[in-house]
């Protein structure tokens, strides 16, 4: 959990750092700059990366560890985690736009963006705490219901940035427990069945939430081209975002659906 906070604690730093190289390049030469920084950082680290164990010599079968497929339990939690992700990265992308309707500064857009990733670093950690000690499922929906609250009560009715701040360290660490959930899940379907391959179920899982982030891109810009209820309702609703936070509050909200089928028996 605690590497899986350094995706937060990259996320703080990372939206000052491009907002100082769109301001002064423009995005194309900005893009240009992250790529290269990305490879001239990244790379090196390759090196120090070595599997937990020894690879075996003994040749596996290929059906090895393929189990969890046939589980329904691990396809429900796909199902939600898939929900989750088409909404899940809409704030971050939309805030800094939002934030400038509202009259507000482009630095203070990126501050919100910064408080998204911020608070997503003590999610990582403490979700991943709650689900050693709970049912995964639990803890799915303690998060979903706050980073459902926090979409629309905050957000829908922000008119000003105290309400935008709060949503931002809220929706922080309520939905930032959408990676470190992953050990929970891992950790249930594990203990049915000790063959399951961890490796190629965590593939399974980032496929649905890599489906999902890609899905919404297209999504978010159909519900952005209809400025669905524009000066019709009130608050945020009413900026021309309205759609989009509704469409990111009911996504979040489905990503709940792991413990309606705990409740049914269909996860165990």
């Amino acid at each position: 959990m605690i590497s899986q906070a350094g995706t937060g604690g990259g996320g703080l730093l990372t939206p000052f750092l491009m907002n100082a190289l769109l301001e002064k390049y423009g995005f194309r030469t900005a893009l240009r700059i992250w790529s290269i920084a990305l490879i001239v950082i990244s790379t090196p680290l390759i090196y120090f990366i070595r599997p937990r164990l020894p690879i075996s010599p003994v040749s596996q079968n290929p059906r090895y560890g393929l189990n969890f497929l046939k589980d329904p339990g691990f396809w429900i939690l796909q199902v939600g985690l898939a929900c989750e992700s088409l909404g899940y990265f809409i704030p971050t992308i939309y805030l800094p736009s939002f934030a400038t309707s509202l009259g507000l500064s482009p630095s203070m857009g990126t501050m919100l963006v910064a408080s998204v990733n911020a608070s997503a670093v003590f999610a990582s950690v403490v979700m991943g705490m709650l689900c050693d000690r709970f049912h995964v499922t639990t803890v799915i929906l303690f998060s979903t219901v706050g980073a459902t609250l926090a979409v629309l009560l905050f957000w829908g009715m922000s008119t000003a940035l105290p309400l935008l701040c709060i949503f931002s360290i809220l929706y922080g660490f309520f939905a930032g427990r959408f990676v470190s959930s992953n050990a929970g899940i891992i950790k249930l379907i594990k203990g049915r069945d000790q063959s399951v391959d961890v490796g190629i179920m965590l593939r399974v899982m980032s496929a649905a939430r890599g489906l999902g982030s890609i899905v919404s891109g297209p999504l978010s810009e159909a519900l952005m081209r209809g400025s669905h209820w524009k000066k019709e309702a009130g608050f945020g609703y009413g900026s021309g975002y309205g759609s989009l936070i509704v469409f990111t509050g009911v996504t979040t909200a489905f990503g709940g659906v792991s413990f309606l089928g705990k409740r049914l028996g269909w996860i165990r």
